[in-house]
């Protein structure tokens, strides 16, 4: 409820909260930008900013943001999948005059630690960035035995720096809730890797999946598998094990992991099977292997987060109410969905007489109001009456 009240002023200033353009801005704005005080720049994680998931999500906010209102922008790709690489580039941005830093995913928490206190006249914007990310990555394993000997404020600079974590399991449960209401009963997970994240949105989908079969009287006829594919991009082997299940007929296959949907995505072109997308609304890219291919897709407001805190910092003078918190963003309204930082996308999910628009407003209502509870935990499978069948180790 602290999170619902702190965001709710912001979200209502914010001009676009959820959805994303298709068209790129361009990656900077000329050096004679109207406003002289503010400089963007983001800095890529592991991949580029063509990656149809947290780089390019994060990206297209940006610099359609700085755009709009005239600041100077560029984002910075490392030269390899390193600390130091990423680090690198903040030491680059920071020289070049950019004053504010945005970051998407927890792979920047070694980076954060060190960084925030080396520019604590930068304002550093963390997606994605959890409490036990930044603890860990100043501690080691240690941090696992016991928790909560840590405070996560003695690891980083927190009178510069906004972390906003997202509620994984609600996009997720809402996906795999309205598969099963549309009509399916084969549906399959394929995740990157077993991060907090990706279990998140697994595990809500299979609670989403449970709750609808029992609706229906079906648990019997529902069956999930249940993969992670050891990577986030695609490849022959995880194209193999996604080709066995639509095989076997697999009808809808959630993936879940940056570019690891393109092997889930030739499998299903195979067969005629759907995908749902993660993040975003990736649609646009999923229907590419085949039109209609993509059902709906589990998204996460990283586009509404960035815009909301540059709000905050360049206009409406907000910061302060957000620095040094590490936000856990979901839904902030029962009534208004586009205000939500988690969901279903309205234009592109397939909706049909089993499940229409309408059922997904009851549904966000229900999750809002606590009518239904999502378990967040990700310590073990969530007990289910439907099938669930998990992969042992990854495939990759």
């Amino acid at each position: 409820m602290k999170v619902r009240k702190q965001l709710a002023g912001i979200l209502l200033l914010a001009s676009v909260l959820f959805s994303m353009t298709g068209c790129k801005a361009p990656e900077k704005t000329e050096d004679t930008a109207l406003n002289p005080d503010y400089r963007v720049a983001m800095i890529t994680n592991s991949g580029d900013i063509t990656d149809q998931s947290f780089n390019q999500t994060t990206y297209e906010a940006c610099a359609e943001y700085c755009e709009k209102n005239a600041i100077a922008f560029t984002y910075k790709k490392p030269d390899g999948d390193t600390d130091y690489a990423r680090a690198a580039m903040i030491d680059v941005a920071v020289a070049e005059g950019y004053n504010i830093i945005v970051m998407p995913g927890y792979i920047f928490a070694p980076v954060l630690i060190e960084a925030t206190w080396k520019y604590p006249d930068v304002k550093f914007i963390s997606l994605d960035m959890t409490e036990s990310n930044i603890i860990a990555a100043a501690v080691g394993e240690k941090y696992y035995d016991d928790p909560d000997a840590y405070e996560v404020s003695d690891y980083y600079n927190t009178e510069n720096t906004y972390c906003a974590v997202y509620r994984e399991e609600i996009p997720g449960y809402m996906a795999g809730y309205a598969a099963v209401k549309m009509g399916y009963k084969k549906l399959g997970y394929l995740g990157g890797q077993a991060v907090p994240s990706v279990m998140r949105f697994g595990y809500g989908f299979i609670q989403g999946i449970n709750d609808a079969a029992e609706e229906l009287g079906i648990e019997d006829e529902v069956s999930v598998e249940y993969a992670y594919g050891g990577q986030f991009y695609g490849s022959t082997e995880i194209t193999a094990a996604m080709d066995t299940w639509c095989s076997k007929g697999t009808e809808v296959i959630f993936s879940c992991g940056g570019g690891i949907f393109t092997s889930a995505a030739e499998a299903a072109a195979k067969t005629g099977a759907k995908l749902i997308g993660v993040d975003s609304d990736q649609a646009p890219t999923i229907d590419v292997y085949g039109e209609g291919m993509t059902i709906t897709s589990a998204m996460k407001g990283l586009g509404a987060t960035v815009r909301a805190m540059l709000d905050s910092i360049i206009f409406t003078d907000t910061w302060e109410e957000h620095v040094g918190l590490i936000e856990n963003l979901g839904l902030v309204s029962g009534t208004e969905p586009e205000l939500n930082y988690v969901g279903l996308p309205e234009e592109s999910t397939r909706w049909n007489e089993n499940f229409t628009v309408e059922d997904y407003y009851e549904l966000v209502r229900k999750i809002y109001d606590e009518e239904l509870i999502i378990d967040s935990s990700i310590d073990e499978m969530p007990e289910t009456a439907v099938e669930v069948n998990v992969r042992e180790g990854s495939i990759m």
